[in-house]
């Protein structure tokens, strides 16, 4: 079955709305089928942008910024899972840098996941074509199954 489940989270509602349907599975599983969940998160903006009047220019961030920003990852990380652990199950976690959806399917490859779950904003027409979707990217190029959870209406702004 599933002994390991990777569980992207971008630190919004709509993204734990995936959590509950992992715990709710991992559940319902044989007891003696030990899984490991993987808190995942991928930071993106490696670079903030300063404005002086009218002009702005983009500077990358210092690696001690990176370093309290993947902590600051990290620690959101281990808040998400704590009602997982609270149920008995294994929760590591892992922060990387890069694009969201290249960087989910490789930490699923090379974490040797079972499952991806994640969850969808639900977007369609202009607003999906505007921002994309990294759940629909993870979909159509990751190498493992993918349970796609659409987020509850109510937590679609947060």
């Amino acid at each position: 079955m599933f002994e390991r489940i990777l569980v992207p989270l971008d630190g919004s509602k709509v993204g734990e709305a995936a959590l509950a349907h992992v715990e709710q599975l991992v559940s319902k599983m044989a007891p003696e089928v030990k899984t490991e969940v993987i808190l995942f998160q991928v930071i993106s903006s490696l670079a903030h942008y300063v404005i002086a009047g009218e002009a702005s220019v983009q500077v990358p961030y210092t690696d001690r910024e990176i370093a309290q920003i993947k902590k600051k990852a990290k620690d959101y990380l281990d808040k998400a899972g704590e009602g997982l652990r609270s149920k008995g199950i294994t929760v590591k976690t892992k922060v990387a840098t890069g694009k969201a959806a290249e960087e989910i399917v490789k930490a699923a490859d090379e974490l040797k996941a079972d499952l991806v779950a994640m969850s969808t904003h639900g977007r369609s027409g202009i607003s999906r074509l505007t921002f994309g979707s990294i759940t629909d990217k993870v979909l159509r190029t990751g190498n493992v199954p993918v349970l796609v959870v659409r987020a509850p209406k109510d937590t679609a702004n947060t």
